[in-house]
């Protein structure tokens, strides 16, 4: 395990990126299939890393609590040398309900996690819905609970979300998500 923060490709206010990504559902998933909402949190997590883990039940919630938030997702692991974080095993873990977010995409070509510039697991994005597109509001931190066994206290993300919703301005500080590094094909 390589214990990464996030450092994103993308700025305050830059579209999200577009991808065409597969779901445990066996559907394919775009932007446009979350374009109903007015905000997408999409986490970049994989199945075997105790901090993505450790978020799970936080990104269950957040998608039962908001219904005008799409909670996604992505994982981009190399599931050859890390068989846990395969599309069969993704299904697992939905099929049982220890993953109950919006969407659970697999990234196999890890082309989507390059282009947002996602390094970790977790590491989240959201995206505000804005005339059509969807664009970045906040990237960091889903709690400040920075390690697997802490409890957090604060949940930046809620705090981001609500804001979005609202229609305020997201004023919080980008403080760098950690957790395992994304394991990538090529080394």
């Amino acid at each position: 395990m390589v214990l990464k923060e996030s450092e994103s490709n993308l700025d305050a206010g830059d579209e999200a990126p577009e991808f065409e990504l597969e779901g445990v559902d066996g559907a394919t998933y775009t932007l446009e299939e979350f374009a109903d909402n007015d905000a997408l949190l999409l986490v970049f997590t994989c199945n075997h890393c105790p901090y993505a883990k450790a978020k799970f039940d936080l990104m269950n919630e957040l998608a039962a609590e908001y219904d005008d938030v799409s909670v996604v997702g992505v994982n981009p692991n190399d599931a050859e040398e890390y068989p846990e974080d395969s599309l069969e095993k993704m299904r697992e873990l939905v099929e049982e309900g220890t993953i109950d977010f919006d969407a659970y995409l697999r990234d196999e070509s890890q082309t989507v996690a390059r282009e947002y510039g996602a390094v970790c697991t977790p590491d989240p994005f959201l995206f505000a819905a804005d005339d059509g597109a969807f664009r970045l509001v906040y990237q960091g931190r889903l709690d400040d609970a920075l390690n697997p066994e802490d409890e957090p206290t604060r949940y930046h993300v809620r705090e981001a979300i609500d804001a979005v919703l609202a229609g305020e301005d997201v004023d919080l500080e980008w403080k760098p998500s950690q957790g395992c590094s994304i394991k990538w094909i090529d080394g």
